[in-house]
């Protein structure tokens, strides 16, 4: 018997924060039945409908795409924008992990597998997100120290994080800078700079975990091996 919700999740229809959503909004029915709590269990012979649909099993689907400038991080778009699923190929029905603002490139991963997702978008998981940020002026040691230990946004305190100039541009007075993150909330990064008085002019995300852009162009992706599929569901033991 497993939750309600991990058995939506895991059948590729979406992820499990949505699929309990789905079940609370009274979308979901277990043997014709309609089911609203979040703690039911069901089992391989159950049939779930979920907003009228039969679920099916889907065959699980892995993919790294290297996000372009000027695309959505969504499945649709209500103003007619490039989304990610519009650089894919595939007939499986994918959403991608977390989100990239639409001038935001970098590695973002899209599949059809709910456990999955839910692990690396959990702040709890401790996985590593690594971003390099074109910024306008220099940061201070002050600035840094602040970035790092956690800085109010909006009532909410981000996490400690690492930050690292890479490199200082005097002349035009911006700097790039790493910066690696746990967490993923709405513009986070841009959000952070600006806390401490600096504008983002590029963002890019290098890595999810061990995952980073090699081999690929904007707008390229490539399929996940077995080997880095069972190491990304491995991060959920290292930080059990």
């Amino acid at each position: 018997m497993e939750r309600l919700q991990k058995v939506i999740a895991n059948s590729g229809y979406c992820s499990r924060r949505k699929a309990e959503e789905l079940i609370v909004q009274g979308k979901v029915k277990v043997n014709n039945v309609l089911v609203t709590e979040l703690g039911t269990k069901v089992s391989g012979n159950d049939i779930i409908t979920v907003e009228g649909k039969a679920l099916t099993k889907e065959d699980k689907e892995y993919i790294l795409l290297y996000k372009p400038r000027g695309v959505v991080t969504t499945t649709s778009d209500d103003k007619k924008r490039k989304t990610v699923l519009d650089l894919i190929d595939t007939d499986k029905r994918l959403y991608p992990v977390g989100r990239l603002d639409y001038d935001t490139t970098g590695v973002l991963i899209l599949t059809n597998d709910g456990e999955l997702t839910n692990l690396l978008i959990h702040p709890k998981n401790n996985v590593d997100k690594v971003y390099i940020a074109k910024i306008k002026g220099i940061l201070s040691g002050l600035e840094i120290k602040r970035l790092e230990k956690g800085i109010i946004i909006d009532g909410f305190k981000t996490s400690p994080c690492k930050v690292k100039v890479k490199k200082v541009d005097k002349k035009n007075n911006t700097s790039l800078v790493m910066v690696t993150i746990h967490e993923g909330k709405n513009h986070q990064v841009k959000n952070m700079f600006l806390a401490v008085g600096h504008e983002v002019i590029k963002l890019k995300r290098e890595k999810i975990a061990f995952l980073d852009l090699k081999g690929l162009k904007p707008g390229e992706y490539r399929y996940l091996t077995i080997k880095e599929v069972k190491k990304l569901y491995s991060l959920d033991n290292k930080n059990a």
